[in-house]
């Protein structure tokens, strides 16, 4: 039940700003942010999934593209022998070409963010969506775009919106935000920081990236958090 919070400019000329934070299971292994793809995806920096291989978010400096996958329920019957991870979605993304048809993977909603544009695909297992975003800032979960019935969304939006992003080093007030939403406990629903097992998933909040995006280039920094679903200072690199 990841989380990313984007601002899209009114002019093309500035940088689209991104927060991602990864919910995961800890026992997953993952690289940290890098360039893990040297041979199918030379240039391409991401978050690596050890166990599939894939991205939970890339970017490629080449081409000023950034993906961020979060996972969303879906009513497909498709048995899982027919599936395939989600993370190479990610990659493919960054590298020009996004999700059509019917993809073969369980639910996602993927974002994706060039200079100028940003929009979110969502894939419930039945119907692939695509949702452009309009100029303003914007909270995706596990559900649509800036949907209040997400208590996170609801309680959070607001305040993001209401938060300039402007400055060097620009999100520092979006991590404020964050800092003040982790006063609620992790297993709370309005939590952005999250503890997701008391509703069934062995996931936790792990890390999060920054990202800005503009025509002049991509450029993306990490932090872990020092202990899975609860708030430490982010020292984002």
């Amino acid at each position: 039940m990841c989380t990313v919070v984007i601002r899209v400019p009114e002019s093309a000329d500035e940088p689209i700003r991104v927060l991602a934070i990864r919910d995961e299971d800890p026992e997953r292994p993952w690289n940290p942010l890098g360039r893990w793809w040297p041979e199918a995806h030379e240039g391409i920096v991401g978050v690596r999934d050890v166990r599939a291989g894939g991205a939970w978010l890339a970017a490629d400096p080449g081409t000023h593209r950034l993906a961020v996958l979060l996972n969303r329920a879906d009513t497909s019957s498709r048995p899982e022998s027919e599936l395939v991870s989600r993370g190479g979605i990610v990659l493919a993304s960054v590298a020009g070409t996004s999700p059509s048809g019917e993809p073969p993977t369980h639910g996602f909603n993927l974002v994706e963010v060039a200079p100028g544009a940003a929009r979110v695909l969502t894939w419930d297992g039945v119907a692939l969506r695509t949702v452009d975003l309009a100029p303003g800032t914007h909270m995706i979960a596990h559900d649509d775009v800036d949907d209040l019935a997400t208590p996170r969304i609801a309680r959070w939006l607001e305040d993001f919106r209401a938060t300039p992003v402007d400055a060097e080093r620009w999100w520092d007030a979006w991590l404020g935000v964050l800092r003040r939403s982790a006063e609620l406990p992790p297993t709370d629903d309005r939590a952005i920081i999250r503890d997701n097992r008391p509703l069934g998933y062995p996931t936790l909040s792990l890390l999060a990236c920054v990202a800005s995006v503009s025509p002049g280039g991509v450029e993306v920094a990490y932090g872990e958090l020092d202990r899975p679903g609860h708030w430490s200072e982010l020292d984002l690199a």
